[in-house]
């Protein structure tokens, strides 16, 4: 299984919406055939490592950190393939939540007469694909803030500059989390402050859908993250009192426009906001920023996990990186549980779950 676990995450980044998946098949105490989940629209984790697997498949062990599917989508199901090959065992890492699926490739493979157990390294499993399990569970998608600040916790200066607060290394590894996520989002602020693209560059990966919270639609038309549309899409969320002129502007130049009620504070409602990326298949959602946007999450306890580079680098006054939480007593102070701890460069890197409990 922990093979299989090696395997599947080869998927990142290329799978989304679906889970990413590995799968060996093990006989007499060999490996006789291994696969992933390559590529989404392509062949799932199972069917590759029992064609590599070919005959000796019948009487194996196969191994897969995910339940098989059992209904027809951009492929055939999995379990019918299995039932083909005649494995004498099939374990499972963890169940699958899609309604779709779950339980019922276990029952499936069970009334074929092949033995199934689940629940090896399910903790792993899941860890893997919290995103997606995420996204099945609650029809919006996983939230990642991810910010980079000096030691004293600013992400720009008094006059706004913050190129570079991190290092080289740190931000190759957030094009890496750009290219391993499904939208990315900056509030107009940022656009305005330092024109970004939002694009994957620095490493090599697919683009994201780019995302700008615009309540009042001050993105200027000649913003580079309104550029190249047949290389990544723009999508401009704004209420629906924002300007209809410069909407139709948007549109004229390629651009999707989101209209959505306020939210409490007189910008789009974040709820909302999440609810509509979900309709739109939209899994996984990197917050970069600003302050506002990023306290704005947090605030509204939206996030799921939290990803800080720390930067060797004292600023003094500047831009705070989280604004007010309307947070009196420490006991009510948002909790974090550390997941990983590393370095880039001169930086910490923090990797970190919101809101979960020892």
């Amino acid at each position: 299984m922990k093979r299989a676990l090696r395997l599947a995450a080869r998927g990142a980044g290329r799978v989304s919406p679906n889970p990413m998946v590995g799968a060996v098949v093990v006989k007499d105490g060999s490996v006789v055939g291994e696969g992933f989940h390559e590529r989404f629209g392509e062949k799932h984790a199972e069917i590759n490592a029992l064609e590599r697997a070919s005959e000796a498949a019948r009487d194996s062990t196969v191994y897969v950190t995910l339940e098989p599917c059992t209904h027809y989508g951009k492929t055939p199901p999995c379990v019918n393939r299995l039932i083909e090959a005649r494995p004498a065992r099939v374990v499972i890492g963890t169940a699958d939540p899609n309604p779709l699926v779950s339980g019922k490739g276990v029952k499936t493979l069970e009334k074929q007469g092949i033995e199934t157990v689940v629940g090896v390294l399910e903790e792993s499993c899941r860890a893997l694909n919290e995103a997606y399990f995420h996204f099945m569970q609650t029809a919006r998608p996983f939230v990642t803030v991810k910010f980079a600040q000096s030691i004293d916790g600013r992400v720009a200066t008094v006059t706004g500059n913050s190129q570079w607060v991190s290092s080289a290394p740190s931000l190759r590894l957030a094009h890496r989390e750009r290219s391993l996520h499904d939208a990315v989002l900056v509030g107009v602020g940022t656009v305005l402050q330092d024109d970004p693209e939002l694009t994957v560059r620095l490493v090599r990966g697919r683009n994201p859908l780019r995302v700008i919270l615009d309540s009042r639609l001050r993105t200027p038309l000649g913003a580079k993250v309104l550029r190249d549309q047949d290389r990544a899409k723009t999508l401009v969320v704004t209420t629906r009192l924002s300007d209809r002129e410069k909407r139709d502007e948007l549109h004229r130049i390629g651009v999707e426009t989101l209209s959505l009620p306020g939210g409490r504070t007189g910008g789009v409602s974040l709820a909302r906001f999440l609810e509509e990326l979900g309709k739109r298949g939209v899994s996984s959602l990197l917050v970069e920023g600003g302050s506002e946007v990023i306290t704005a999450f947090l605030r509204e306890k939206r996030a799921q996990r939290l990803l800080a580079v720390i930067a060797p680098k004292i600023i003094g006054k500047g831009v705070e990186t989280v604004g007010d939480l309307g947070i009196k007593q420490v006991s009510n102070a948002l909790r974090l549980r550390f997941r990983k701890v590393s370095r880039r460069g001169d930086d910490v890197v923090i990797d970190a779950r919101v809101g979960e409990q020892d």
